[in-house]
């Protein structure tokens, strides 16, 4: 009977070893805040980090950044955009970086709110460039649909939201409560810096950015994030919103990394299929982390587009 009783305590606390993992984390607070860049704005759900670049006048390019990696995946993207004259603002989704992490779905209107909020605090108001990566374009291209005459154009860097194939891992972890929630606590930590060391070697325009993607694992919060999302905004499809933006002729350009792993093959074809306006460029050899590896060809490929006035 006590070896049953200790095969039961082994087996409680190797599940409740992720979860005590997570309590344990640090807390996102003033002091893990001293050293970051920008400023912070109070909104409803809790501060959000966001940092300005380029000159004081100019057009308004918003940046948002997608499902894992905060807003420094776009500083040298920003750079490039502020020497072509853009007044680019970038920040961090709730849950990433220096931002809050509240408490609720992460779908389409949780982030809504936040990029709303955010350029009324910033006084952004409209024909300005919307810019996403990854979720991030999903997220952008929800606002886009939502609020179409508020902009310029809007360029999307391999973007979410146009179908998934998730393995069967992530279709348990994303319908599962309580099964989902301990796989995603027990295993995304290996699995975030395993595909994190995988680039490790790679050219980027942002220093030491795998070392700045594993650190986000050490804060209180992003975990759960992350996986909030892949149950909310990761697990909705945006083909209609690009006919509503197709609709009321905004600009659109979609630029795809050849060698991608992350985002569907077929997703190029599917945008086409629905808004056949969209201009879509690829870039030769590039892979899912396009905006820091492949930094320079995003702005050459943008600049183009913009002198021959196809945005």
């Amino acid at each position: 009977m006590s070896w049953l009783l200790a095969l039961i305590a082994a087996a409680l606390i190797l599940i409740l070893i992720p979860l005590l993992r997570e309590r344990l984390r640090k807390p996102m607070n003033a002091k893990a805040r001293q050293s970051a860049p920008g400023g912070f704005a109070q909104l409803s759900g809790g501060l959000t980090h966001y940092r300005w670049s380029g000159p004081l006048r100019g057009p308004v390019a918003v940046c948002v950044h997608g499902l894992t990696t905060p807003s420094f995946v776009w500083d040298g993207v920003a750079q490039g955009l502020a020497a072509m004259g853009y007044r680019v603002l970038s920040y961090d989704l709730y849950g990433r970086g220096y931002s809050d992490r509240p408490a609720g779905l992460q779908d389409r209107a949780f982030f809504i709110s936040q990029l709303e909020e955010l350029l009324a605090d910033q006084e952004v108001a409209d024909d300005f460039t919307l810019i996403g990566y990854s979720m991030g374009g999903a997220i952008a291209t929800a606002f886009a649909a939502a609020n179409p005459g508020r902009l310029r154009e809007l360029i999307l860097l391999a973007p979410a939201g146009f179908g998934h194939s998730p393995d069967r891992l992530t279709k348990i972890i994303r319908q599962i409560p309580g099964l989902g929630d301990w796989l995603m606590h027990a295993l995304f930590p290996a699995l975030h810096v395993r595909g994190t060391n995988a680039e490790r070697k790679l050219p980027s325009s942002v220093p030491g950015i795998t070392d700045l993607q594993q650190r986000e694992l050490a804060c209180r919060g992003y975990i759960p994030a992350v996986l909030s999302s892949l149950r909310g905004i990761l697990n909705e499809d945006f083909t209609e919103d690009h006919r509503r933006l197709h609709s009321h002729g905004v600009p659109v350009m979609a630029i795809w990394g050849q060698e991608d792993a992350v985002i569907p093959p077929n997703s190029p074809g599917r945008l086409a299929e629905h808004a056949r306006s969209i201009r879509q460029e690829e870039i030769p050899g590039a892979g899912h982390g396009l905006p820091y590896t492949h930094t320079e060809e995003v702005l050459q490929i943008i600049a183009q587009n913009h002198r021959r006035g196809l945005l």
